[in-house]
């Protein structure tokens, strides 16, 4: 008889949750003093926001997320690229989240309401088909997004997409962000958890550096409550210990390799070039940029940009108010930004955190972010 996978595959289970909080507990006890650690991962925030797991946490432990999320961290100078294209008549196709993500003044959703040519697509392929069925004018793929989805892109420059065809990269690269944050002197990030999805692609073996230079722990956590439970649990335990080794909390889906196929089509498109991040700084090889045999794909290649007109680097206003830097970072909440919840909501969003889904204001806002939930304890039973 088969076995049934329902009661193995269970990643919500309360009494399991209770048991991880008890022993994030045990270690937080065992250091004697406050410890700080940060994702990377919007999906982790999500699922940390949604389930309420910070109401559990030990109140010595400070649960961060830092610059996770590639929308709120494309540059204004970047959007105003996209948006210049469009004024130009090219037809400029991205993710949804990129539509009312601000350059210095203007973002895509403006250009579209002045006529521009802008598409949302869900996957890069439907910008490469976009091309195809008008060969006749420029279509140009607005790339955004960590290594998962820079895959993808490398993958449709492989695939001889149509002349009419090319690529804004504005790819951004995890390792860079975390190394940037370690070596900061306002933050103190004892532990990082690293995103599962982009390691599927990495191998975790590729963090094993990092941990070394900075003496830092690093765990590879899945998305669900109890996969981010005990790899804060072994993160802990890493810290305790006073060891700076990388564990694998997601077995299930990464190995040390990674996918040696998605990593051969990565680095053959894109090679990785300092770059600014919004509110945050230059990021040593943070950016993924086409390599120079790609330059027929190239954007910036292709196009004389002029982004004159539509650039103004003077913040002002509501704008000058934004923190979202200061979140990314790790060195303010939500919270603590007078905007938040006021005059920045999803609907008219004035930093980039509250655009994008994968932001942590947005989040925030959508599932209420830090809970203060622990006289209430977790539900004796749940359905998932």
């Amino acid at each position: 008889m088969a076995k049934d996978l329902t009661q193995e595959l269970k990643f919500r289970d309360p009494a399991k949750a209770r048991a991880l909080a008890e022993a994030m507990q045990r270690n937080l006890d065992a250091i004697g003093r406050e410890v700080s650690v940060m994702h990377v991962c919007g999906s982790h925030e999500q699922a940390i926001a949604r389930f309420g797991l910070r109401a559990v946490l030990p109140r010595q432990l400070q649960l961060i997320m830092g610059p996770g999320c590639p929308v709120c961290v494309t540059d204004g100078p970047e959007v105003d690229e996209a948006v210049a294209l469009a004024g130009m008549g090219v037809h400029v196709c991205t993710y949804g989240d990129m539509l009312r993500l601000p350059g210095t003044s203007r973002s895509l959703a403006d250009a579209q309401a002045d006529g521009g040519k802008v598409h949302v697509v869900y996957s890069v392929d439907q910008a490469v088909e976009l091309a195809r069925a008008h060969p006749a004018e420029e279509v140009v793929f607005f790339a955004s997004g960590f290594e998962t989805t820079a895959v993808a892109t490398a993958a449709a420059a492989l695939a001889q997409p149509p002349k009419n065809f090319s690529i804004l990269s504005v790819h951004k690269y995890v390792p860079a962000a975390m190394d940037l944050v370690a070596q900061s002197k306002q933050t103190k990030i004892e532990g990082f958890i690293a995103a599962g999805h982009a390691a599927i692609i990495t191998g975790w073996a590729i963090f094993e550096p990092f941990a070394q230079k900075t003496n830092t722990p690093v765990v590879v956590a899945g998305f669900e409550p109890l996969d981010v439970l005990a790899s804060i649990v072994k993160l802990t335990d890493l810290i305790r210990e006073r060891k700076a080794e990388v564990f694998n909390a997601y077995p299930r889906c990464v190995t040390r390799e990674g996918s040696q196929p998605a990593q051969r089509v990565l680095w053959k498109v894109f090679e990785a070039r300092s770059g600014k991040w919004r509110g945050i700084a230059e990021v040593p090889e943070g950016n993924l940029d086409l390599r120079p045999e790609f330059a027929h794909l190239d954007a910036r290649k292709r196009f004389r940009i002029d982004t004159g007109a539509v650039r103004d680097e003077a913040a002002s206003g509501l704008e000058a108010e934004c923190i979202c830097g200061t979140i990314m970072m790790g060195l303010a909440s939500p919270h603590d930004c007078t905007l938040f919840g006021k005059a920045c909501v999803p609907e008219s969003p004035v930093g980039a955190c509250m655009v994008s889904s994968e932001g942590t204001c947005r989040i925030w806002h959508t599932y209420g972010g830090a809970p203060d939930l622990r006289g209430v304890g977790l539900p004796a039973s749940s359905e998932g």
